[in-house]
């Protein structure tokens, strides 16, 4: 699949670096695309997980959690949330990273897996840093959990779908440029 390429040495470097500051700048714009914001717990719904996990799925480990991590952050840092950044950036880069791991790029349902074992390592995480690290306390913390839920819910939706798809079109690509 499309992850072979990273295998071709002469290449491989650069195009992950390339790959992966796309994937950023595009989980960054999706944060901030749509923000829907939820007072009862301070913080907003939006469709960056399911960039995230889109880049996780097609790209592997190092792109979904170099993306998820550094575009989310950048996102909370541009919507004047910059404080919530260096969490971000290690939350949304385990998501990432975790269902890149799990995803081989071949197999639907082992999409699936990858997006529900990375939006539970995000849900985890994000509720163990907002109730003893950031101080909002248990309850408020178990509060975020259902909107983070939702959030993984409606990302995995998208991305499954959506790198399937992108796959298809990946591979199409590169046979065409390797004539």
């Amino acid at each position: 699949m499309f992850r072979e390429l990273f295998n071709r040495k002469e290449k491989s470097s650069t195009m992950l670096i390339t790959i992966a500051g796309v994937m950023s700048a595009i989980v960054c714009v999706a944060n901030l695309l749509i923000r829907i914001p939820i007072p009862a717990t301070d913080g907003y719904f939006n469709i960056g997980d399911a960039m995230v996990f889109t880049g996780a799925l097609i790209f592997g480990p190092t792109v979904g959690g170099f993306g998820g991590g550094v575009g989310s952050a950048l996102a909370d840092m541009l919507s004047g949330s910059g404080g919530y950044a260096p969490i971000t950036l290690v939350v949304k880069g385990i998501e990432g990273a975790l269902a890149g791991l799990i995803s081989n790029g071949k197999d639907r349902k082992r999409d699936v897996l990858a997006v529900v074992v990375g939006g539970a390592g995000m849900i985890s995480v994000y509720f163990l840093a907002e109730a003893f690290v950031i101080g909002y306390g248990v309850l408020l913390a178990l509060a975020k959990v259902s909107f983070n839920f939702i959030q993984v819910l409606a990302g995995g939706i998208v991305s499954v779908p959506l790198s399937l798809i992108a796959r298809r079109y990946l591979i199409l690509l590169t046979t065409v440029e390797e004539r």
